[in-house]
């Protein structure tokens, strides 16, 4: 307990000068923050389910659900219709959003902690890099294949994702030890090497053009229920070990050699983070292609609102991050209907410039 408070407290008055004073009293109530932002996530869910060409009330939603996912009657009246739009299209979409949300903001949270940058992005160790080859290289493939609930495409994107980030720590280990600046500039590197590889198979193949820049510009592709099942346990799973990993990520705010001298194995855990990020931004990039802005914003702001302690941190950016990207799919799916805007497209725009600002506002580089 006295190693735990100690990483605590030195953190946080590392980190307290970038938290907003009269916020900082909110993180003496984590559970009132958390269940604030839960009550907020389940009200987003519901709001955006209800808009669309056929507008439904927030009663037939919830009373849907309850029919379909408990077996319980509410007493409450729809059409068959009303049933399959809810069921069938736009809940699985808009839980895909804050599925995907959730995921990327986790990922942010774990690599802006192990990098000890808070501008540190989900994307930044080649993982967009290793998903958007793979992707390609998928939609290159002349037949049809299938691995489980997954189609092909979002299957070689979720491995490419990871294997390009075991690559990117494999090139940046010296001896038997990886340096951050290291790992940095390898994930650099490999993301540029693969995003050439990239662009010389789509001008070789101009017939998957098209489709490569559609998904790489980002949209939730969950139109039914498997894909979802498949992706959310693997986010469950790195959420629930970024969790546990929590104190060890508020050490590596000191410095690895800090970070050492309180017994945290710096070289093992720092690996296993590397992993847990990449396996939650390979689920998440499976769903929904690229989607930037979500895991560098909604842990930096979620940061200065709530401080650097992890344990509530993880959680509340967690929330953040779904309620962002369901808002955002939101605002991509009627802003011009019956066309959609690329997901992608519509975090870029909201994000770039509310980012911009912040940094302008605090005229400080926010870098721990």
């Amino acid at each position: 307990m006295a190693r735990q408070n100690a990483i605590l407290d030195s953190a946080s008055a590392k980190a307290a000068r970038f938290t907003i004073p009269r916020a900082r009293a909110l993180t003496r109530h984590p559970i009132f923050v958390l269940g604030a932002l839960l009550v907020l996530l389940l009200a987003t869910l519901i709001f955006a389910t209800r808009i669309g060409t056929v507008s439904i009330e927030s009663a037939q939603i919830i009373a849907v659900v309850f029919k379909r996912a408990l077996g319980v009657d509410l007493g409450i009246v729809w059409s068959a219709a009303e049933e399959s739009i809810i069921w069938q299209i736009r809940l699985p979409r808009v839980l895909g959003a804050a599925i995907v949300g959730a995921g990327l903001a986790g990922a942010g949270v774990v690599f802006q902690g192990l990098l000890r940058n808070s501008m540190a992005d989900p994307y930044l160790l080649g993982t967009s890099g290793g998903a958007a080859l793979a992707a390609t290289l998928a939609f290159l493939v002349p037949f049809s294949l299938g691995f489980a609930t997954f189609g092909f495409v979002p299957f070689a994107a979720f491995l490419g994702a990871l294997l390009a980030a075991l690559l990117v720590y494999r090139i940046a280990r010296v001896g038997m030890h990886t340096p951050i600046t290291t790992l940095l500039l390898a994930g650099f590197a490999v993301s540029s090497m693969l995003a050439a590889i990239m662009s010389a198979l789509m001008l070789l193949s101009r017939g998957t053009l098209e489709r490569v820049v559609l998904w790489t510009l980002g949209g939730v592709s969950a139109s039914g229920w498997n894909m979802l099942l498949a992706v959310t346990p693997l986010i469950a799973l790195g959420s629930m070990l970024a969790f546990w990993l929590s104190h060890d990520l508020d050490a590596f705010l000191l410095g690895e050699e800090q970070a050492a001298a309180l017994g945290v194995n710096v070289e093992r855990k720092k690996f296993i983070l590397l992993c847990v990020g990449a396996l939650m931004t390979g689920a998440a990039v499976a769903l929904s292609g690229l989607v930037g802005f979500v895991g560098l914003i909604v842990p930096h702001v979620t940061r200065i609102l709530l401080g650097p302690r992890h344990r509530l941190l993880l959680p509340a950016s967690l929330l953040c991050g779904a309620i962002f990207l369901v808002i955002a799919d939101l605002i991509a799916r009627t802003v011009i209907a019956p066309q959609e805007i690329p997901l992608g497209v519509v975090t870029a725009l909201i994000g770039a410039p509310f980012f911009i600002v912040l940094l302008r506002r605090t005229k400080k580089d926010y870098i721990f």
